[in-house]
């Protein structure tokens, strides 16, 4: 499965404003406040997290030979990829 280089040459990114609204979402108080290095952490993460799902859907499809990606192979490796991130949160 090869990429133009246009398509391999696009970065990840994440708004400041919908990190904050995430993580701030998971808070019991109304007055805890995010901090700006702690959004920008957060949002390297995801973006580490949505890289390595892509690149593991692709590998999945191509174990399946297929010429296409599909939000199965998405689904197949999404166990694993939970179960690895999972330890990093918590």
């Amino acid at each position: 499965m090869a990429e133009s280089s246009a398509e391999s040459s696009t970065e990840i990114t994440f708004k400041k404003e919908t990190v904050s609204k995430l993580l701030s979402s998971f808070f019991k108080e109304e007055k805890t406040k995010v901090g700006a290095d702690a959004v920008l952490l957060m949002a390297e993460m995801l973006h580490v997290f949505v890289q390595e799902a892509a690149q593991r859907t692709i590998k999945q499809a191509e174990a399946e030979d297929c010429d296409r990606i599909d939000i199965e192979h998405f689904e197949k490796i999404l166990p694993q990829l939970v179960c690895k991130y999972t330890h990093v949160f918590y």
